[in-house]
């Protein structure tokens, strides 16, 4: 009876844990992003576009948001997320207050107003945040906590004008980010990597040339 008990159990819990749609919520998955970057059109503006790293997570987001219903996150921890969880977070008033207050943005010591577009495609896209900063946005200080006030161990990897990167954690959410860094030049870098090939075939050639002189010499 006791072996028969516990197999009830195990067969119970396998069942929780492989139910299709069914996955633990952690913040050791995939990590949120960030992309950072100014709008040469408009020099005031700074665009923060964030994207969460598992569905799973997402649909964490708005059980606590009061979006989602409690019960799609068990007691142990899983999580059932549904295709239909992104659109339901992703036009909830609620969501775009909750990016506005986790992700934040200043320049010049002034704090910059954000508006949150409506997105198209929250799981895929992400979500993307207007910052308007009144005047020229050349040095940025941009803040972020995101899921970290629902667990403290979620990280943000991020990224920036010039390939610049910076990794957000609760200890360090603020990272200062320079949108005026010097463009690449494109011509010139087309130049050198032309030149680059040339030069090794040229080296190519005179080394097979040298090559077989020497058997000529041999024979």
């Amino acid at each position: 009876m006791r072996f028969r008990g516990l197999a009830c159990v195990v067969a119970c819990a396998v069942a929780v844990f492989c139910a299709p749609g069914a996955a633990r919520a952690h913040p050791f998955g995939d990590p949120q992003t960030v992309a950072i970057e100014g709008d040469p059109a408009r020099p005031e503006v700074v665009r923060v576009r964030w994207k969460v790293g598992g569905l799973d997570d997402l649909t964490t987001l708005g059980v606590a948001l009061g979006v989602l219903p409690e019960d799609r996150v068990l007691l142990d921890g899983a999580v059932f997320y549904q295709d239909s969880d992104a659109a339901a977070v992703g036009s909830s008033p609620r969501f775009a207050d909750y990016l506005l207050e986790q992700i934040t943005v200043r320049s010049d010591g002034d704090e910059c107003a954000g508006t949150v577009a409506n997105p198209r495609d929250l799981a895929r896209a992400g979500a993307a945040i207007d910052y308007d900063c009144r005047a020229p946005a050349n040095q940025v200080t941009v803040a972020v906590r995101t899921l970290t006030d629902l667990n403290p161990a979620y990280k943000t990897l991020a990224t920036g004008p010039g390939g610049a990167r910076a990794v957000y954690t609760s200890d360090a959410p603020s990272h200062d980010w320079s949108l005026d860094g010097p463009a690449p030049k494109t011509g010139s870098s087309a130049a050198g990597q032309i030149g680059a090939v040339v030069g090794g075939v040229l080296l190519v050639a005179g080394t097979v040339t040298l090559v077989l002189r020497r058997r000529r010499k041999t024979a």
